[in-house]
């Protein structure tokens, strides 16, 4: 803070500086409203105010309320993994002393959002909003509700398509635009139902552009820092241009202005498969990974770009067209591949029987493969396979609400969870027991039954398994050794 001096020429020299001050305030502004700069530029094309874009596009969207009937034990409370008399209560003990258990029921409700596609009555919305609904409703922003239905689900990318029976009420549909023109640092607006407030509007730009978040193999997500919460998934995120370009999706649970949605053009590329009720991908039958520095070194590569090919399935169409354990596929039909994601999603989107020219190194020189895709095995049918043949003495499931309010897990756990185990098999042996979650199998990471299908082999004598095992808060390894002939 400048000190007043109190001697004559000190005020006539203060007064002299105060005078040109004041003459030069006002050049400066002028100057500064006639040179156009780059940050004032920036300033000037950010928008005054969201309200006319939420008014456009607020009908559209829809509050989404599911209702599940749950069937449990009346003993449920004592089989939690935390809990001290699991050891105690578990399965073959209340079988053994009480008989089968008659199952009580209950009914579980969550929320989510959602958005009409046309004016037939079509919604989108995330697939973990409705998959296990047994009673799905939507309200829309005139408080009127409608009854719905799954005409499709594709657990993969996370995105359901339900339906009601429209009336004259009815609202106009949303416009779908392109989220690969969509740019990093854009604004964007999501519309919601955040803890049940229904059509809640917030507002931010978009962070980042195809992040991987361990959600599925085709994880290719829009990060954003317009506020999404609990109750916005399946709602969608819209462009300045009132267009759809993606589905509120996540978020990062301990994070601030992180959440993600799933690219509009995912859900597009899918669409009509989803009206049809079944979708249906592209396989090769590989289990890949990245390379890292260490591993490029190893096989005699100059770059990180491209997979690895860790496995290959039996009687899959790699196996036919020779893809071996060890190649680096670095290209497809010209396509560079710079990870195992980028390689899924490839693969996975284009229809069976699709001829796909593979650029891969093998033993550090280059060479072609010409190789047809063949269709995605349905994980269902893997499940129900698993369960069947019990190996190594379990039966695995993946992780859905139920799984997860039975065991005490998290939805977002990957991995595939133990239902039952066989007494004096080789999983019985090694202790493990009904809610254990698998990580790992032979160090290979497992995100879904498919994975761990995969990744399991048939049990021969002597033959030895590695599982990554999680139990409560604890993390273990336990091998598992066949005694089978």
């Amino acid at each position: 803070m400048e000190v007043f001096r109190t001697s004559k020429a000190g005020i006539v020299f203060r007064s002299i500086r105060l005078f040109t001050f004041a003459i030069a305030l006002p050049c400066f502004l002028l100057m500064s409203l006639s040179i156009p700069s780059a940050h004032g530029a920036a300033w000037q094309q950010g928008p005054p105010s969201f309200a006319d874009l939420a008014e456009q596009v607020k009908h559209a969207v829809v509050n989404i309320s599911t209702t599940q009937v749950l069937k449990e034990s009346p003993m449920q409370q004592f089989m939690g993994p935390n809990s001290p008399f699991r050891d105690f209560f578990d399965d073959d003990f209340m079988k053994r002393f009480f008989g089968e258990q008659p199952q009580g029921q209950r009914k579980g409700h969550a929320l989510g959002s959602g958005f009409i596609i046309d004016q037939s009555g079509l919604i989108l919305t995330n697939n973990h909003v409705v998959e296990k609904a047994d009673e799905i409703k939507i309200k829309t922003l005139s408080g009127k509700e409608y009854d719905a239905k799954v005409v499709g689900r594709d657990s993969k990318t996370d995105i359901a398509l339900i339906k009601v029976t429209p009336d004259a009420d009815f609202p106009k549909p949303a416009q779908l635009g392109n989220s690969d023109a969509i740019r990093v640092g854009d604004w964007v607006m999501a519309v919601g139902n955040p803890f049940a407030l229904g059509h809640t509007v917030t507002a931010g730009i978009i962070s980042a552009k195809g992040r991987v978040i361990g959600a599925g193999p085709y994880d290719d997500f829009l990060q954003t820092d317009a506020a999404i919460n609990p109750g916005n998934s399946g709602g969608p995120l819209f462009n300045m241009n009132a267009e759809v370009v993606g589905l509120n999706t996540a978020i990062v649970a301990h994070g601030q202005g992180i959440g993600f949605a799933t690219p509009i053009n995912v859900a597009k590329d899918i669409l009509e498969q989803l009206k049809s009720g079944k979708v249906v991908r592209g396989w090769l039958g590989v289990m890949i990974q990245d390379i890292t520095p260490e591993l490029a070194e190893s096989f005699g590569i100059k770059e990180t770009k491209g997979v690895i090919v860790a496995d290959v399935v039996p009687d899959a169409p790699a196996e036919a067209a020779g893809i071996k354990r060890g190649d680096v596929i670095t290209s497809v039909n010209g396509k560079e591949i710079d990870n195992a994601p980028a390689l899924s999603r490839y693969i996975g989107f284009s229809a069976p029987g699709t001829p796909l020219s593979l650029q891969i190194i093998r033993d550090g020189k280059p060479m072609s493969i010409k190789v047809s895709s063949g269709t995605m095995p349905d994980e269902g049918k893997e499940a129900k396979v698993e369960k069947k043949e019990s190996l190594w003495g379990m039966v695995v499931q993946n992780i859905t609400p139920e799984i997860a309010q039975r065991f005490g897990w998290d939805e977002n756990e990957r991995g595939v969870v133990i239902t039952e185990v066989k007494p004096g098999s080789p999983a019985g042996e090694a202790r493990l027991r009904p809610g254990d979650l698998i990580k790992e199998v032979n160090r290979q990471k497992i995100q879904n039954i498919r994975d761990y299908n995969q990744a399991v082999q048939k049990p021969q004598r002597g033959q030895s398994m590695l599982l990554l095992v999680k139990r409560g808060k604890n993390t273990f390894f336990v091998s598992l050794k066949s005694t089978q002939e």
